[in-house]
Order: C-alpha cells, then structure tokens, then sequence
C-alpha cells in the first residue's frame, strides 16, 4: 500500500492574522487598564525577537510549532514594562516587518506570518486565562479565536494521525483523527464535538475530558469518540 499523502497546510491570511493579534492584544491591555495593574506584561516576544538578528535555527511550520516538545520558556519583556507600551512597540514592529522574517520560536525558527499565528493562539488561551483568574469579561476577537481553534484541530489531527474519529469545533474547524476505520461517506460513526473556547482549553489541558464529556462541554458518539489518550495538544 502507498504511504499516505502529507496534508496539505493550512493557509493563514497575513494581513488578518496581524489585525486578529493587535485586536486581541487590544483587549487584553484594556482588561489590564481596567484591573488597575500598570505592571502586568504581555507575552510580546516577537516584539523581542524583532529587534534581535534573525535566527539561523531550522524553520517550522504552525502545526510542529504546536506539537513540539516543551523547551526552553521563551523570552519576555521585562515584567515592569507597562503593557501600554509594549503593545504599542510590538504594533510598530509588525506594521513593517516583511512577513518572511525569521523570528524565534520554541524549536526552531519560523516565518513572522507564520509565528503570528502561533500569536493568536498564545493570547486566546492567556486571555481565557486572565478572564478565569479575575473574574474580568474580556471579548475574544472572532479571527484570533478561529485560528486558535484550526491551528489546536490540525496539531491534534497531526499528533493523532488517522480517519475513524471526526472532530467538530463548530463554525472555525473539522478534522479526522485516531487511527481505525476509516470513515469515508454519510455520517462518521465517531464524533466529537465542542465549542471553541471548551476545545482550546481541552487542547491546552485546562480541561480535563472526563469533565468536559460529564459537564456537557463535549459531546462524543461512538466507541473510538475519546480523546483522552491524546490530549493535551499543546504542552
């Protein structure tokens, strides 16, 4: 039997993927304002990595972003630097960066317009995680979340290869996982299906399956419908 063909990448477009991160990043600085902590920083490391040299490491793409091996932290902004600021610098760099720059990133180096991506993801999940810790409504920009959900669909689908489970996160993403059976007309005997923020936070391990599947976060129909050997995505 032939080797199965490499899925093909998902596309991202720039000039969205840069508004989704300064709107979110918006967001989070007016939730910050209004909490009163002038010395509350952000995860602004391509702000950094921008005024670095570009690194010479191997380039990756969004999905081995998203399931590499934990490594080193990656770098922040001095904490006692004021949100304000930094956002504003941050929004400085990328208006004019070209978007094939090499910026840093846990292991290796990546594209800025691909790096961006991964920026989504990091401030959909710290804004969730902000919003949980104080209590503060903070809004989610509609891109920024709809990346967020592709990018955790297509490293779960990458980690766990196969066909015989369909995973919904209505209305960002579908994919097929696990190996199995696999499904090819009428409706997959294995479903999964959950909200956006409930998939980020399972993907993330904020939420545990068993809990989401009994809170009624996730629904699962068929006998292979369970991640739990697979999650979480994004460590």
């Amino acid at each position: 039997m032939p080797p199965r063909a490499r899925a093909r990448a998902r596309m991202y477009d720039p000039a969205k993927t840069r508004a989704a991160v300064t709107a979110q990043l918006a967001h989070v600085r007016d939730a910050v304002r209004e909490l009163g902590d002038e010395r509350l920083g952000a995860r602004l490391s391509a702000a950094v990595r921008l005024e670095d040299p570009a690194p010479s490491a191997r380039e990756l793409t969004v999905t081995e972003w998203a399931t590499a091996a934990p490594a080193e932290p990656e770098t922040e902004p001095d904490p006692g630097e004021p949100l304000e600021r930094a956002a504003a610098r941050f929004a400085e760099l990328i208006a004019t960066a070209p978007g094939d720059r090499l910026v840093a990133a846990r292991g290796g180096a990546m594209r800025l317009d691909d790096f961006l991506v991964t920026r989504c993801v990091e401030l959909i999940v710290h804004t969730d995680d902000l919003a949980t810790a104080t209590g503060v409504s903070i809004p989610y920009d509609r891109h920024a979340l709809a990346t967020a959900s592709r990018v955790l669909a297509d490293a779960l689908a990458a980690k766990a290869p196969g066909g015989s489970v369909e995973v919904r996160v209505p209305p960002f993403a579908v994919v097929q996982c696990v190996e199995g059976p696999r499904h090819t007309r009428g409706t997959p005997p294995n479903v999964i299906e959950t909200a956006p923020l409930p998939w980020i936070r399972l993907a993330t391990g904020r939420l545990p399956w068993p809990e989401a599947v009994e809170s009624a976060q996730v629904t699962a129909s068929g006998e292979r419908a369970d991640l739990s050997p697979h999650l979480p995505v994004l460590t």
